[in-house]
Protein backbone atom coordinates (compact mmCIF):
# COMPACT_ATOMS: atom_id res chain seq x y z
CA UNK A 1 0.00 0.00 0.00
CA UNK A 2 1.36 3.29 -1.20
CA UNK A 3 1.81 5.80 1.91
CA UNK A 4 1.99 9.03 -0.47
CA UNK A 5 -2.06 9.53 -0.94
CA UNK A 6 -2.28 8.58 2.69
CA UNK A 7 -0.32 11.57 4.18
CA UNK A 8 -1.41 14.07 1.46
CA UNK A 9 -4.66 13.23 3.42
CA UNK A 10 -3.59 13.41 6.56
CA UNK A 11 -1.95 16.64 5.89
CA UNK A 12 -5.38 18.37 4.10
CA UNK A 13 -7.61 17.04 7.02
CA UNK A 14 -5.18 18.59 9.82
CA UNK A 15 -4.76 21.85 7.11
CA UNK A 16 -8.64 22.40 7.28
CA UNK A 17 -8.96 21.54 11.39
CA UNK A 18 -6.18 24.22 11.81
CA UNK A 19 -7.63 26.62 9.58
CA UNK A 20 -11.24 26.32 11.26
CA UNK A 21 -9.23 26.46 15.00
CA UNK A 22 -8.43 30.15 13.80
CA UNK A 23 -12.27 31.01 13.95
CA UNK A 24 -13.06 31.18 17.99
CA UNK A 25 -10.04 34.10 17.92
CA UNK A 26 -12.77 36.19 15.33
CA UNK A 27 -14.85 36.88 18.54
CA UNK A 28 -14.96 40.04 20.57
CA UNK A 29 -13.87 38.78 23.13
CA UNK A 30 -10.00 36.85 23.41
CA UNK A 31 -9.78 34.93 26.42
CA UNK A 32 -7.63 32.15 27.52
CA UNK A 33 -9.65 29.28 25.35
CA UNK A 34 -8.79 31.40 22.06
CA UNK A 35 -5.44 32.14 23.02
CA UNK A 36 -5.06 27.98 23.01
CA UNK A 37 -6.95 27.52 20.20
CA UNK A 38 -5.12 29.71 17.90
CA UNK A 39 -1.65 28.26 19.43
CA UNK A 40 -2.96 25.20 18.60
CA UNK A 41 -4.35 25.86 15.28
CA UNK A 42 -1.14 26.94 14.11
CA UNK A 43 0.86 23.83 15.33
CA UNK A 44 -2.08 21.81 13.61
CA UNK A 45 -1.67 24.09 10.44
CA UNK A 46 2.20 23.61 10.22
CA UNK A 47 2.11 20.00 10.30
CA UNK A 48 -0.51 19.52 7.72
CA UNK A 49 1.52 22.04 5.19
CA UNK A 50 4.72 19.99 5.86
CA UNK A 51 2.88 16.51 5.99
CA UNK A 52 1.52 18.04 1.98
CA UNK A 53 4.66 19.75 1.23
CA UNK A 54 6.71 16.74 1.38
CA UNK A 55 4.49 14.04 0.32
CA UNK A 56 5.72 14.05 -3.18
CA UNK A 57 9.32 12.92 -4.48
CA UNK A 58 11.60 15.51 -4.93
CA UNK A 59 11.86 19.09 -3.41
CA UNK A 60 9.80 20.58 -0.77
CA UNK A 61 7.42 23.48 -1.75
Amino acid sequence: MDTLPQQTFIGAALMVIGTLLFLPALTAGSGTFEIVALVAAAIILTIGTLLVGTSEGGRPV
